[in-house]
């Protein structure tokens, strides 16, 4: 039975999960009717299929050239893991089966190729999907345990030139919908692969880009105080706009995103103009970007994000306009602006983004 993990990221590492089975088989044969015409009836979502160049890295920090392509997403039912022991975390999901091909493209024979650990299948919130492995209990069971429609498994070894094929699950929440396939290798850029569906509107509890929300905060006492939160732009610069902060080898291959947003003090406390503490970027490819600080002790700073506009304690009905940098990679733009609310009732407030030139 595969045992699999993630790059630690916005995710996390991927849930191991049990397979309920107790004799050879039983999983198979304990299956409901239900479940057997749910696996069956595993929608292929549309997906726009490209091979692309890639890269695996081992735990032994040795690099292979791979070349990698999603062949099928298919969005199953609950009832496909009725044998699987879930947690209570992923209860109530809906398993996606990713299904992708990989070639050798060195020069030699390699082992224990592993790139299911660096795919991840994406809301269109930005919010990545639950990659979760299955993990067999019972020695003496023959059966796999896994869904008919999700049974590739790879090979142990891969000669040069040679190809195989991995299926991979992924969990996601009933009111997401997948935006995008991603592979991501820390010796490469981040892939993107396009999902039918994956446009504004994709998931549920998502806001138009601009749009007004109510949402809480707490004061430096720590009061709740209700908000208005308007997001103004998000725009992306240049490194070359940070040139005066001294940043190390790893963030200079990234790209500022300047994210600004306006706040009305809707409440009965004053606030300290630091709400943009609270706001995160989601990208295409499922990772999170809080808040960038820089230290810069009355300098100019950062022409292309100003400081709080005023820039003194935002008093009940006031409004102040914040603007807050986030480091995302290539290749991953941003998908959604997140204000995360503190305090009691504070609740996370998501918007689409739509980017615009930094000037």
């Amino acid at each position: 039975m595969r045992m699999r993990r993630r790059l630690a990221g916005a995710a996390g590492m991927s849930a191991i999960l049990l397979l309920a089975v107790g004799c050879a088989g039983s999983a198979q044969k304990k299956a409901s009717p239900a479940a057997s015409a749910a696996v069956a009836a595993a929608k292929p979502l549309p997906m726009k299929v490209a091979p692309h160049p890639a890269t695996w890295t081992g735990t032994d920090d040795k690099v292979h050239p791979l070349r990698i392509t999603p062949t099928r997403l298919a969005r199953g039912a609950e009832s496909d893991l009725v044998h699987i022991k879930l947690d209570d975390d992923l209860k109530g999901m809906v398993p996606y089966y990713l299904t992708f091909s990989y070639t050798n493209t060195g020069k030699s024979t390699v082992s224990g190729v592993d790139p299911a650990r660096n795919f991840s299948v994406n809301g269109a919130d930005g919010r990545p999907a639950e990659q979760i492995s299955l993990f067999q209990s019972n020695p003496l069971a023959t059966g796999s345990g896994l869904p008919a429609t999700c049974r590739e498994s790879g090979a142990e070894k891969l000669a040069a030139g040679a190809t195989t094929a991995v299926c991979q699950i992924f969990m996601l929440g009933k009111d997401q919908q997948p935006a995008t396939v991603s592979y991501k290798d820390s010796e490469s850029e981040t892939l993107l692969w396009q999902v039918g569906g994956g446009k504004e509107g994709g998931a549920t509890g998502i806001l138009p880009a601009g749009k007004s929300a109510d949402s809480v905060t707490e004061d430096s006492d720590k009061r709740p105080v209700s908000l208005y939160v308007t997001p103004k732009g998000v725009r992306a610069g240049s490194i070359a706009d940070l040139s005066r902060f001294d940043l190390d080898a790893d963030e200079k291959k990234l790209i500022p995103y300047y994210v600004t947003m306006q706040y009305k003090n809707t409440g009965k406390h004053d606030l300290l103009p630091s709400m943009n503490d609270g706001v995160v970027l989601r990208t295409a490819a499922g990772q999170e970007s809080r808040k960038m600080v820089l230290i810069d002790i009355g300098g100019p700073g950062v022409s292309q994000c100003p400081e709080a506009t005023p820039n003194d304690m935002v008093k009940p009905g006031a409004t102040v306009t914040e603007c807050s940098i986030h480091m995302l990679a290539k290749g991953e733009p941003p998908v959604a602006v997140v204000f995360q609310g503190h305090g009691e009732g504070g609740q996370p407030v998501t918007w689409h983004v739509k980017t615009d030139a930094a000037k």
